[in-house]
């Protein structure tokens, strides 16, 4: 069956006007103007009539097996389930492990990548977690790149927490080597995804690399930027730099009281501090725990991060900041897919895969969900729901 979504207002994310959309074998065949099909043919007609058609939205830090744990074994955080991720505009996501990488393993992270394959939206992990040496699944990060096809980087390594491996700046440039030559050897990004805490530290290892080796800047995705202002300060001068800076759209009302920086007004911040939007993404780091901890590093309690959390902070970001929409959607497709290396996804252009959004021109709300294909969420009505959902 064809699927012809039609009289939709289309931004690739750059805005290109009203286009016709022909979607076949799971990917764009046809993106133009007023495209006629005979009475009798199989296709699927989506009218998109006073809806904006929208790409799908890559969520690039994930725990999709859970994360946490940072208070015993019962604060250890669900699976994601695919309606989640389809009910959120995400058609593609990147898995990670986090603080705990002894009771979740590499396996099950693979395995859960798969299950969200065959449920019907992309999937790509990287291989790690916070810790250092980091733990694998063939026993070397190379070949994990190069010989596993669902795993494109390294990560979430931590640094400047205290949570972290504390690695020394030659155990993180061997880090960073291994995967680079992975990527390189396998056609993959070979990033590391760097998980920043609070400390004093910021992002000064990542500085070192860059100004004692060769690696280049962009070869490191860090993550949390928005996690506190002098953080946030230290991205602007990094992203100036050349560097990627991520933020977090997972919240609560104690952490914004506390001095982090909302994903929206960061983005804006940002821009007006000349940083270009190409250096910028969002992530939700979703099922990840929010864990409290007092001055003294002592838990004091959780929440869980939200997959919804990452559009919900685009929408905010035109509807409260007033930055163009089609600026604001690059943060969670284009440049997302530009650094994670995945040429099919992040635009609408014909013969890349047919993942879309359709949202309500006026308020930003998510209508339609188009994933490879396939029509996952239909007028805010959930159509494919996950095996045990």
């Amino acid at each position: 069956m064809l699927t012809l979504i039609k009289n939709g207002y289309v931004y690739a994310p750059n805005e290109i006007g009203y286009k016709d959309v022909l979607i076949a074998g799971g990917k764009i065949a046809y993106l133009g103007d007023n495209l006629t099909v005979p009475d009798d043919f199989p296709v699927q007609v989506i009218d998109a009539t006073d809806l904006l058609v929208v790409p799908g939205f890559i969520d690039s830090h994930v725990h999709i097996i859970g994360g946490g744990g940072e208070g015993g074994f019962k604060t250890r955080t669900p699976e994601l389930i695919l309606s989640d991720l389809t009910t959120s505009g995400i058609t593609t996501v990147i898995g990670v492990l986090g603080t705990d990488g002894t009771t979740r393993k590499m396996e099950d992270l693979l395995a859960k990548a798969r299950a969200l394959e065959e449920e019907g939206v992309s999937c790509w992990i990287h291989t790690g977690s916070y810790q250092v040496p980091v733990k694998t699944l063939t026993g070397r990060i190379e070949e994990d790149i190069i010989l596993i096809d669902k795993i494109i980087g390294v990560g979430e390594i931590a640094i400047s927490d205290h949570r972290s491996s504390e690695p020394t700046f030659e155990e993180f440039v061997k880090i960073a080597t291994a995967a680079r030559n992975g990527g390189i050897l396998s056609g993959k990004a070979g990033l590391l995804e760097i998980h920043l805490g609070d400390g004093k530290e910021k992002l000064a290892l990542l500085h070192e690399v860059a100004d004692r080796t060769n690696i280049p800047i962009r070869h490191f995705h860090p993550t949390h930027i928005n996690r506190n202002e002098e953080l946030f300060q230290a991205g602007i001068d990094y992203a100036k730099r050349g560097g990627y800076v991520d933020f977090t759209t997972s919240t609560i009302p104690q952490f914004l009281e506390e001095g982090e920086v909302k994903c929206s007004t960061a983005l804006r911040l940002m821009l007006e501090e000349g940083v270009p939007i190409g250096c910028i993404t969002f992530s939700s780091d979703g099922q990840a725990s929010l864990p409290l901890f007092d001055a003294t590093g002592e838990y004091q309690g959780l929440q869980v991060g939200k997959v919804s959390s990452l559009f919900q902070e685009v929408r905010d970001a035109v509807l409260i900041e007033g930055i163009p929409l089609e600026t604001a959607l690059q943060v969670i497709t284009a440049n997302p897919a530009q650094v994670l290396r995945l040429n099919q996804k992040g635009c609408l252009q014909v013969e890349k895969d047919a993942d879309l959004v359709l949202l309500t021109k006026d308020t930003l709300q998510i209508d339609t969900v188009i994933a490879q294909g396939k029509v996952m969420v239909k007028h805010g009505q959930t159509l494919v729901k996950g095996t045990f959902e």
